[in-house]
């Protein structure tokens, strides 16, 4: 496959840079689709790893989707974006990936989701993490109980800061149906959230997680 050694001024505009990436790649860029691969890899290794729980699975799952993406990236026509292209592939593996396994009836301390987490939130603190991780843990539990096309649209939109119109495109919907879930969503995790007798008392650190999910806060 020839490689392109053009040099080009990158387009301003992140959509137009990706197009031009894409286009160049069909031509037989490999580092442009190198480009493509550095610029999507970590948010669809993301993705898929709040969607399966497994790290291996994530890193299988996004290893597959760009090497299914280069394979046919001639079938891309263009009509949406590339980035929403990738995703929709990714989704419907991370789907195949989790009907494959039987459901946990609890979310392990040890998943890695919440280790990411407690990396980044708890500040090299054990107390910290210690009282995080039982709660990432509950939250975490919550999510994956969510119907996965509804569990999905929660991921995209609170965790990767996608809009309802480029979510409505991954999952093949309309932004209202989008709009819809996410407020159902609300409404499970919160009432998940929420011991028998009296509202969970809530750290600071799970307060600002719930507001980075857009999810209401919890009275104490």
């Amino acid at each position: 496959m020839p490689v392109t050694t053009e040099k080009r001024q990158a387009p301003s505009d992140p959509h137009a840079a990706a197009a031009e990436l894409v286009r160049r790649a069909q031509a037989g860029d490999r580092a442009a689709f190198g480009a493509l691969v550095r610029r999507y890899r970590e948010r669809i290794f993301a993705l898929v790893l709040h969607l399966t729980g497994s790290e291996s699975d994530a890193d299988d799952i996004t290893q597959e989707v760009f090497w299914g993406a280069y394979r046919h990236i001639n079938q891309f026509a263009g009509r949406s974006e590339f980035f929403t292209w990738v995703y929709r592939i990714a989704v419907n593996r991370a789907l195949n990936a989790k009907r494959d396994r039987s459901r946990r009836s609890e979310t392990p301390l040890d998943d890695p989701r919440i280790v990411h987490a407690l990396a980044a939130d708890a500040s090299g603190d054990p107390a910290r993490a210690a009282e995080l991780r039982q709660t990432y843990a509950r939250l975490l539990f919550a999510l994956d109980s969510l119907p996965f096309e509804m569990m999905t649209t929660v991921v995209l939109v609170a965790l990767q800061g996608m809009s309802h119109a480029e979510v409505a495109v991954i999952q093949e919907c309309s932004p209202g149906t989008v709009a819809w879930r996410i407020h159902q969503a609300r409404g499970k995790l919160q009432r998940a959230l929420l011991t028998p007798r009296k509202r969970t008392t809530t750290s600071p650190e799970l307060q600002s997680l719930l507001e980075q999910c857009g999810l209401p806060a919890l009275a104490g």
